[in-house]
């Protein structure tokens, strides 16, 4: 009980420690918005904008319900998962095999993403690619190793916020009519693909192919959810104070929390609803603008942001409002937002997987948890230095579009009902008689949840399946 910090009173204590929404903005603020956002809105402009909306106020419910079962009980997303019932750990065992496949190519993505970026600033021949590449997993192995982000960390998030004030300046001022914008966010139109696009990347077949990869990145994807756990763990709120990343809850402290206690641990689940909702906000303005600045540039231009020129491509929207000059400061933005991403993405992932694996083998779990992390960090540096050395440089696009889906659609809906089992039936079963009438969610929770599996749900049934048909196919 000493080691829990007491939860602040009035808005302004509120906001004085909100810090897990902005980390997991700062993770998936990266190609999922300046590239695909971007691309997007070139393609098909602002109709889509639903897609976003969509996205990130459905996965909202996600992490805000999943970060809420953690400030209650302490334990991170991953062993919440193992208390779904059924056949032992056979959620933590589908999650862990399909993670491991997402991990590798969303990881892998990045890496080429950023390589493109800096290799757009300062090429190095014809292995650019490569080099920049394994220069910037090898950045992040060390600091996701030692854990120390430090300056450089600082200096990228300057650049990031460069980048998102660019694009909110260049959004407003090739901003559509309000009527277009509102068609765009409640009208769910699926427009058909202009011929130009088509004329210019033959591979775009459908609206979905450009559709879903949006929907799989928005506010990022099923590992993000996970990740926002770990952040609000990290921070202290509520129980997860007492207890660290690795760590099961502590039953028998649960089944004896008072009703006192219990008050004060609500007191964090007020917190971490702001919390959530200031991720909410600004992804959905951020990824929006992104799209918006897209379709009010690079669509005039009938331009389509793709191959191994897809940096000097994006950067037309710094460069047609500040000169070429602006251009290079988009790329260089551009590679700091990747880079600062692939951080994030290093220092999650492996979390993430060394808690599935912790729980499906038991002598795994006797290692410390600083070396199971390490562990699959070294298995990501390894299938990040495969495919920089194996994928075609011509198509990082490709790439991020595929790991947007197989992160961000294929196993969410599984997701969001395994998170409403652990909100509504595991918690009961933890907390003592006296806490649970406190802490036990709302009826709205339950309606985000079911409405996040509902929705993406029928993106994985009917249009996932023919749009990765397509691309492998392709």
């Amino acid at each position: 009980m000493a080691d829990r910090k007491k939860p602040p009173t009035g808005l302004l204590g509120i906001l004085m420690v909100l810090g897990p929404s902005l980390i997991w903005c700062g993770e998936y603020i990266g190609s999922g918005e300046v590239i695909i956002a971007t691309r997007t809105g070139a393609v098909l402009g602002p109709a889509v904008l639903w897609a976003i909306l969509v996205g990130i106020f459905l996965k909202y419910w996600i992490g805000l319900c999943g970060a809420r079962y953690t400030v209650a009980t302490g334990e991170g997303m991953i062993d919440c998962f193992s208390r779904v019932p059924g056949p032992k750990n056979w959620l933590v065992w589908v999650v862990f095999l399909g993670q491991i496949a997402s991990g590798i190519c969303a990881v892998g993505a990045l890496a080429l993403a950023a390589a493109t970026f800096l290799g757009a600033l300062l090429p190095l021949g014809d292995q650019t690619s490569l080099i920049w590449g394994t220069a910037v997993t090898a950045f992040a192995l060390l600091v996701a190793w030692t854990g120390r982000f430090g300056v450089l960390k600082h200096v990228m998030t300057l650049f990031v916020a460069v980048i998102i004030v660019g694009v909110l300046y260049v959004a407003v001022q090739t901003l559509p009519a309000i009527r277009e914008i509102v068609i765009g966010l409640f009208g769910f139109r699926v427009p058909e693909i202009p011929a130009w696009v088509t004329a210019a990347d033959p591979a775009v077949k459908t609206p979905w192919d450009e559709i879903l990869p949006l929907l799989g990145w928005a506010a990022g994807g099923f590992a993000s959810q996970v990740w926002y756990s770990y952040w609000v763990l990290g921070a202290g709120y509520g129980m997860a104070g007492e207890r660290k990343w690795g760590q099961r809850a502590d039953e028998q402290r649960l089944s004896k929390l008072s009703a006192d206690e219990a008050k004060e641990v609500k007191g964090w689940l007020r917190v971490v609803g702001w919390d959530a909702t200031v991720a909410l906000v600004i992804g959905t303005v951020v990824t929006g603008a992104f799209l918006l600045a897209g379709s009010g540039v690079l669509g005039p231009q009938k331009l389509v942001p793709k191959g191994p020129a897809v940096a000097t491509e994006l950067s037309r929207i710094f460069a047609d409002r500040w000169s070429r000059a602006g251009g290079w400061l988009f790329i260089a933005a551009g590679a700091a937002a990747m880079v600062s991403t692939q951080l994030g993405q290093l220092a999650g992932w492996p979390r993430l997987l060394a808690d599935c694996f912790r729980n499906v083998c038991r002598p795994f779990a006797a290692i410390q948890p600083k070396w199971q992390f390490r562990i699959f960090l070294c298995l990501f540096v390894l299938t990040n230095l495969a495919i920089l050395a194996a994928f075609p440089k011509e198509r990082p696009v490709y790439l991020v579009k595929l790991g947007a889906i197989c992160d961000g659609l294929v196993l969410v809906p599984l997701q969001a009902i395994a998170v409403a089992y652990g909100l509504f039936f595991t918690q009961r079963k933890l907390l003592s008689a006296e806490a649970w009438p406190l802490l036990r969610p709302r009826w709205y929770h339950a309606v985000g949840l079911i409405l996040a599996f509902g929705v993406f749900a029928y993106f994985c049934v009917f249009q996932v399946p023919q749009v990765l048909a397509q691309m492998f196919g392709g």
